[in-house]
């Protein structure tokens, strides 16, 4: 049985720039990944100082996680989006990089991006957090 997921965007709010207002899942099952960083499988932040390299892993590590409960990036109902940056076009060119990414359909869902100080491992510039609806 597929989770069943609807996404609104009430004509009363503004036009979100890819994502949607509102999520309603009707499931039974959800899976809440940890926030997935750019470390790599031998434990080491990868791409030091690159956002763009650290995306990347970022979406690999995403990918890993949801195919492990046989999720896909259509069955993410909610993301959570921290970058390492105060700067507007930072924080836009990480969006747009996620959003073209092979998760990308994750992000048409209900999401938020923040722009924050700092992260958990020294050098981290991003972190994503999924909320998933699980099938059968």
């Amino acid at each position: 049985m597929t989770a069943r997921i609807t996404r609104v965007n009430p004509v009363e709010l503004h036009e979100p720039p890819g994502y949607h207002h509102i999520t309603v899942v009707e499931a039974g099952r959800m899976a809440f990944l940890a926030g997935q960083c750019p470390i790599g499988r031998d434990g080491a932040l990868v791409g030091a100082g690159d956002l763009a390299a650290q995306i990347d892993q970022v979406v690999a590590n995403a990918h890993v996680a949801l195919a492990a409960v046989d999720a896909g990036p259509s069955d993410v109902t909610r993301s959570h989006i921290y970058v390492v940056t105060d700067d507007a076009a930072v924080l836009h060119a990480a969006w747009n990089r996620l959003r073209a990414s092979a998760i990308g359909p994750a992000f048409t869902t209900a999401s938020t991006l923040l722009g924050v100080s700092q992260l958990g491992f020294i050098g981290q510039l991003i972190e994503v957090d999924l909320t998933a609806a699980l099938r059968g």
